[in-house]
């Protein structure tokens, strides 16, 4: 992701600088914006931004112009701009849709995050994880909560149905709402327009869209991977009466500015900062700057801030925790304070970017409204600027105040006398540091007198002294208790016989990356991360011949009288109590790990570690083999049912319809059949299970959807959240029993 939002800018950079050299093929004639580049997100600056205007080397083959030049070049493109593309900024009017304007700091999270849901006491808990967020950050101003991918595809439920699969359905979801709208906290749902492999709506992608964000009273919604969301989706959403703020994860197109008031911003960064073209473009239009799993974000606090602009804390990425560095949230409680403090300058069209500076390196914003200047500067040097200054036309009983430091500034006289009525409004920065002047004319109000104390005990401490390594966290395993010890192998199941066994395993998550964080962390390991391999001992066991079945999960009802606690979605393929005729030895599907749990105890069995599946799954004639797939190191059609690739699944197998898929001792259907559930890894944010066997369903139209995992060596990782949402159509497991063998 961030690898091509840096393409695109290094794209927007070279046929920028290239105006220079080379005459424009539009008839829009600015230095500094390349007309017709949809994707290209910054506006570069002028070089020669020092207040004397001296001329600079021109280092970038870019001309070299003076901060009035500049700002003159780029309006006129702004005016030329909106005509081209026949802007008009009426939806910013809409009252429903005017929080964005002040949605300064967005938090991504997965539906799964342990602080949003408890699953223990079944219940979401939103003021836990907004005051986590308030004592680590600040807090923010808008939520973007993500439910769908990466377990969308593990079945035929849609975007639409993982929302409802939630716990508590449509009714909880919507309670869920409330209570971030308690705290002030506009609420959003992903959008995947990819996702046109699974269950079909009975309505048009954008009136079912429009209908089930009015159904839960959200706010917003994030186009997954858009550059541009289609207007027939604003238009349905105001036509059934809830506008919603559309919000594409990449630059959208300028024309598309107009009916989306925010976007999720990705940037590449160079040593200067660049002006947010759709922020230039439209004052009003918030972006919210996402760079999830760089572990600095440095840059995406200084671009905001300069920019008057949000930031997206998205912590917890596809189930891979990326905590922020305690440098990084203490740089953001700092801005966003401000920010949220001068929400109406930040949004005014009287806006300087690139104000001057007396410092290379140190880039100010000017804020004009109404008789008050507001200037957003940052340090881009890895070094501290201890006395610099900003120029000030000088206002009688005009006064200065160092909002990021609390304190109030006293102007000095030009010291070379030049530029009469002018004065030096003096500052200091830290090293790669924010910075932030008020004037007023006259007193400042009451609420900057309790600014400028709040900022001034924030600020006491300079961010050098905070730590700027991001927080990672360590999973650990679920306990599996081991079960009472079987002389005698039942007829059922079959021995597994002990042995030494290098454990050679990989995630096949989509986010194909090899970044510390992602898949899991076995015990043996000192954090998670994709590969693993690791020799260890396998003690005999027992293992089903075949995973369990309707049938066999049905005597279990019928003697235990079980039923969950969360019972949405439970067997959902049975009727009236039953498994439809003809389904007895079908693999039982839409359970838990939980309800696998229960079945195993009541069984007298376990689920298997992972590690004994895989083991099981490489025995040959002679007893472990590295083997491919259980049968053998060739793929067989014959070995698993016939993939179901439409948008409705139609069901498993029976558990011995495919006998050629039979490992060397005897155990069935390991694989393309149904995931089989095997071991949970936990961490404070986190919550996954390992899937072994793949499945037969595989829906069609984007590589996005949960993959498959046929081989030996692969493992799927479901992120869990609860079991109304976690149960499948496509899940069921099989059990083992801890063998007495391995005494011997």
């Amino acid at each position: 992701m961030r690898n091509r939002a840096y393409v695109r800018y290094l794209a927007a950079i070279v046929v920028v600088w290239g105006t220079a050299l080379v005459k424009p093929i539009s008839a829009q004639d600015t230095k500094y914006v390349a007309d017709g580049l949809r994707n290209q997100q910054m506006i570069l600056g002028p070089l020669c931004n020092t207040p004397s205007g001296d001329q600079m080397v021109d280092r970038h083959e870019r001309p070299c112009g003076t901060h009035e030049a500049w700002l003159k070049d780029v309006t006129h493109w702004r005016d030329e701009r909106r005509v081209r593309i026949g802007y008009d900024g009426s939806r910013y009017e809409i009252p429903s849709l005017q929080w964005t304007q002040r949605s300064f700091v967005q938090a991504q999270v997965m539906a799964e995050d342990r602080y949003l849901y408890d699953p223990a006491s079944r219940k979401y808990t939103v003021d836990r994880f907004l005051d986590d967020l308030q004592s680590r950050y600040g807090g923010v101003d808008s939520v973007l909560i993500w439910p769908t991918y990466p377990n969308l595809g593990v079945d035929d439920r849609n975007q639409l149905d993982m929302i409802s699969s939630m716990p508590g359905g449509i009714a909880g979801v919507k309670q869920m709402v409330a209570d971030f709208h308690k705290r002030g906290v506009h609420v959003l749902f992903p959008m995947t327009l990819w996702d046109l492999g699974t269950r079909e709506p009975k309505q048009p992608w954008p009136d079912a869209i429009a209908h089930l964000m009015a159904q839960v009273d959200a706010d917003g919604v994030n186009g997954d991977a858009l550059d541009a969301i289609p207007l027939a989706f604003v238009e349905a959403s105001e036509k059934n009466g809830h506008p919603l703020a559309f919000q594409p994860q990449y630059p959208p197109p300028d024309e598309s500015v107009a009916w989306t008031p925010i976007t999720s911003g990705r940037y590449g960064f160079q040593p200067e900062l660049g002006v947010d073209r759709f922020r230039w473009l439209e004052p009003r239009h918030m972006v919210n700057i996402s760079d999830q799993l760089n572990g600095d974000k440095t840059n995406d606090l200084q671009l905001a801030f300069f920019n008057g602009e949000g930031w997206e804390s998205g912590e917890n990425i596809f189930g891979i925790w990326n905590g922020m560095s305690p440098r990084d949230a203490e740089t953001a409680r700092r801005i966003s304070t401000i920010e949220r403090a001068f929400a109406p300058f930040l949004s005014s069209n009287a806006w300087e970017p690139f104000y001057p500076t007396a410092s290379e390196g140190v880039v100010a914003s000017k804020w004009l409204l109404g008789n008050s200047t507001l200037w957003t500067i940052v340090n881009r040097n890895g070094y501290a600027i201890k006395d610099t200054h900003l120029e000030a036309l000088a206002v009688d009983g005009s006064r200065f105040f160092d909002l990021y430091r609390g304190v109030e500034i006293s102007p000095r006289e030009r010291r070379d006398g030049s530029r009469l009525n002018w004065q030096d409004i003096p500052f200091s920065i830290e090293a790669n540091g924010f910075e932030a002047i008020l004037q007023v004319e006259g007193d400042p109000d009451a609420s900057v007198m309790q600014l400028l104390s709040k900022m001034k005990g924030m600020t006491a401490e300079p961010l050098a002294s905070y730590s700027n390594t991001p927080t990672t966290l360590v999973q650990r395993i679920v306990d599996i208790k081991p079960t009472k010890p079987q002389s005698t192998t039942p007829s059922t199941m079959v021995h597994i016989r002990a042995g030494d066994f290098p454990f050679v395993v990989q995630g096949v998550e989509v986010e194909d990356t090899h970044d510390l964080g992602e898949d899991i962390q076995y015990p043996w390991e000192d954090s998670p991360r994709r590969f693993h391999q690791h020799r260890m001992h396998i003690n005999a066991f027992d293992m089903d011949k075949y995973p369990v079945t309707n049938m066999e999960f049905k005597a279990f009802m019928d003697a235990t009288h079980y039923h969950p606690q969360d019972d949405l979605n439970f067997l959902k393929d049975w009727h009236g109590g039953t498994y439809p005729a003809g389904w007895e030895n079908k693999p039982v599907t839409w359970v838990s790990i939980e309800d696998a749990r229960a079945y195993a105890a009541w069984a007298g069995k376990r689920l298997p570690h992972e590690w004994e599946w895989e083991y099981a799954a490489e025995q040959g004639p002679q007893g472990f083999e590295e083997r491919r797939y259980p049968w053998g190191n060739y793929w067989r059609d014959d070995a698993v049912p016939l993939p179901d690739q439409g948008r409705t699944m139609r069901g498993p197998d029976d558990v011995f319809a495919h006998p050629m898929g039979s490992n060397a001792e005897g155990v069935m259907d390991m694989a393309g059949n149904v995931w089989q559930w095997t071991d949970e890894y936990v961490d404070e944010h986190t919550r996954s299970a390992i899937l072994r066997g793949g499945s037969y369903y595989q829906p069609q139209g984007s590589t996005r959807y949960f993959p498959q995992a046929y081989q030996n060596y692969q493992h799927g990782k479901l992120l869990l959240m609860a079991p109304s949402i976690d149960r499948a159509g496509t899940i069921g497991f099989r059990c083992v029993a801890d063998s007495s063998a391995a005494q011997k």
